[in-house]
C-alpha cells in the first residue's frame, strides 16, 4: 500500500512577517537609542540628562515603531483586500476569461497548454479566488500582511533593544561612556545580525557586517553632531 506523501522540508520564509518586523524594531531600538545616548553624552551632558533621554527615547521609539509598522502594513492589506475584491468580482463576472487567464500564467512558467487547462479547472473548481490570489497576484497565507502582529512585534523587540544601551548607560562610568557604550552597542548589533540571520536561513557573516556597518555610522554622525552642538552652546 502506498503512503501518503509528506513533505518533511523545514522552510524559514513562514517567519518573514515576524522576523523582519523583529529585527527592524530591534536595529532601531540599538541605533537609535545609542545614538541618543552618545550625542548627548557628547555634548557634555550630565548623567542624569543622558539617562532622561534614552529613557524618553525608548517611549517615543517604541510607539512610533508601532504607529509606522501598523499604519504601513495596514496600507498593504487594504491594497490586498481591494485586489481580491476586484478578482472576486472578476470571477463572478467572467469566470471562463479568469480561467483562460490562468492557464496562461501556468504556460508562462512551463507547463503543457492541456495540462495548463486542466490545473487551472481542478484549481478553481476547490477553491478559485484562492488560486489566482496565489499565482496571478502573489498574495499567499504565509506573505499577507498582518499589520497588528507586525506593529506589536516592532514595538516589543524596540524595547527590549534600545534597553541594551540604556543599561550600559546606567552601569557604565560617566567619564567612560562614550567608549564603553559603542563598542557594547556594536557587540549587540553583531549579535542582532547573526541571530537575525541565523532565524531566516540567511549568511550570517553578510547580515552581521551589515547591521554592525550602518550602527557605528549612525553613532558616529550623532555623537559628532553632539560634540559640535555642545561646543556651541
Amino acid at each position: 500500500m502506498m503512503r501518503p506523501y509528506q513533505h518533511d522540508e523545514r522552510h524559514v520564509v513562514s517567519r518573514i512577517g515576524w522576523l523582519r518586523a523583529a529585527v527592524l524594531g530591534a536595529n532601531d531600538g540599538i541605533i537609535s537609542t545609542s545614538s541618543l545616548i552618545l550625542g548627548v553624552a557628547a555634548a557634555a551632558g550630565a548623567q542624569s540628562e543622558v539617562l532622561v533621554a534614552g529613557a524618553a527615547g525608548i517611549v517615543a521609539g517604541a510607539m512610533a515603531m508601532a504607529a509606522g509598522e501598523y499604519v504601513s502594513v495596514s496600507s498593504q492589506a487594504d491594497t490586498e483586500q481591494a485586489d481580491l475584491a476586484r478578482e472576486r468580482a472578476e470571477l463572478a463576472g467572467n469566470p471562463v476569461h479568469e480561467h483562460a487567464e490562468l492557464s496562461a500564467i501556468y504556460v508562462q512558467r512551463g507547463v503543457d497548454p492541456d495540462l495548463a487547462r486542466q490545473v487551472a479547472e481542478q484549481l478553481m473548481a476547490r477553491d478559485a479566488l484562492g488560486a489566482h490570489a496565489r499565482d496571478e497576484l502573489g498574495i499567499s497565507e504565509i506573505t499577507a500582511a498582518r499589520p497588528i502582529q507586525a506593529a506589536l512585534t516592532s514595538a516589543a523587540t524596540f524595547s527590549v533593544g534600545a534597553g541594551l544601551p540604556l543599561l550600559v548607560a546606567i552601569v557604565a562610568p560617566p567619564s567612560m561612556l562614550t567608549v564603553v557604550l559603542p563598542v557594547a552597542s556594536l557587540g549587540f548589533l553583531a549579535v542582532l545580525g547573526a541571530v537575525g540571520a541565523k532565524a531566516g536561513g540567511a549568511a550570517m557573516w553578510r547580515a552581521t557586517a551589515r547591521v554592525t556597518f550602518w550602527g557605528a555610522a549612525a553613532m558616529a554622525l550623532t555623537a559628532g553632531i553632539g560634540a559640535l552642538v555642545g561646543h556651541a552652546v
